[in-house]
């Protein structure tokens, strides 16, 4: 019986898309900059890219913040000094934390693993704004425990990530951990270094080539959990 939760936070219990869509916009419009469609939609594909390089231990996080930025404002041909780019990516950051759109029916599913277990959030994310939005999203009362890599020293999917959970985590047994998360390179790969079983949260359904467990709603997990 599964009754040690691991969850993704950012795309699996926050809308993390429209939030960073809302910051995105209401940064760009603060600095003056073209803040429309074609903006958001490139903004969204570099970040994303620059992510998944962190995961690959690629880029440092520190660097990440501002280089999205640097990336953006060269592809849209628009001049931008180093040190504005820094007070861009520093008002993004710090307004990041004021917007939190969890997903609907996220409190309740959060509510129901927590009757049957152990919940414990898992993420590569900020612990400042990351904090803040567990609360801000009514998330903390039915949370055993938050592991950010910030604060632990490594990134998913590094082995240690996975190991320092494990370590951290009382009573754990690999058998009775499920994880839950909407990346492939970073939760589905931690969970398999984990040596515990995955479940990919996609709407939207398998990926192309993608074999392993899949859920597209909190019901789907609730039912697979319960196999």
């Amino acid at each position: 019986m599964k009754n040690i939760f691991l969850l993704d936070l950012d795309e699996t219990l926050l809308d993390f898309s429209k939030a960073e869509r809302e910051n995105l916009t209401t940064s760009l419009q603060h600095f003056s900059l073209p803040s429309d469609d074609k903006t958001v939609a490139l903004f969204h594909k570099i970040n994303d890219g620059l992510w998944k390089a962190l995961e690959r231990g690629e880029v440092e996080r520190e660097r990440l913040k501002v280089m999205r930025f640097e990336m953006l404002f060269q592809e849209l041909g628009v001049p931008v000094s180093a040190q504005t780019a820094q007070e861009i990516s520093d008002y993004y950051f710090h307004n990041f934390q004021n917007i939190c759109h969890p997903y609907e029916g996220a409190v309740d599913f959060l509510k129901t693993l927590a009757a049957r277990g152990r919940v414990y959030i898992v993420t590569n994310g900020a612990a400042e704004i990351q904090y803040r939005h567990i609360d801000d999203a009514g998330f903390a009362p039915f949370l055993s425990g938050v592991f950010i890599s910030r604060e632990i020293g490594y990134d998913k999917p590094d082995l240690r990530f996975a190991h320092y959970v494990e370590e951290h985590i009382e009573g754990y047994d690999r058998s009775r951990a499920v994880w839950l998360g909407d990346s492939i390179t970073s939760d589905m790969a931690c969970a398999r270094v984990a040596g515990i079983d995955g479940v990919l949260f996609s709407p939207h359904g398998a990926p192309a080539g993608y074999s392993g467990a899949v859920a597209r709603n909190y019901g789907e997990f609730l039912e697979l959990i319960s196999k």
